[in-house]
């Protein structure tokens, strides 16, 4: 197995092929003003379309190009929680209703099992006399 490797070659990690006679794409520098006074440069395409914010590489927060103004907020809808939805489907009437029937299966459940723990401690102290 010693006679295939490649002396003085790391396959896979290096590539032969050289950057000569390539023409890499236009690129241009965009610069971003972070709140806390650091400032951030990113290379983007010529053609791409460059954000109007982007994170500061320094602190992390959410730093504003330099010659863009601040973007307008986007119209986002609140957010609908579970008892929203509820609503939407029944009415606090209903839901009360929903209620008392759910509290008196759960307690007729409850009580079964409490005549049932009373019928087995009976027997126990039965056999125990």
């Amino acid at each position: 197995m010693s006679d295939r490797v490649l002396r003085g070659s790391r396959l896979g990690s290096v590539s032969y092929e050289s950057d000569r006679h390539t023409e890499f794409a236009p690129r241009s520098l965009t610069f971003y003003d972070c709140p806390h006074g650091h400032d951030t440069s990113v290379p983007f395409a010529a053609e791409a379309d460059i954000p109007f914010t982007w994170e500061c590489k320094v602190c992390g927060a959410t730093a504003l190009r330099r010659d863009a103004e601040q973007p307008e907020a986007k119209a986002s809808k609140p957010v609908r929680t579970h008892w929203d939805m509820l609503l939407e489907r029944r009415s606090i009437a209903e839901l009360e209703e929903v209620l008392a029937e759910r509290l008196a299966v759960l307690h007729q459940h409850q009580g079964a099992v409490k005549a049932q723990l009373k019928a087995d401690a009976a027997k126990n102290r039965k056999k125990s006399a």
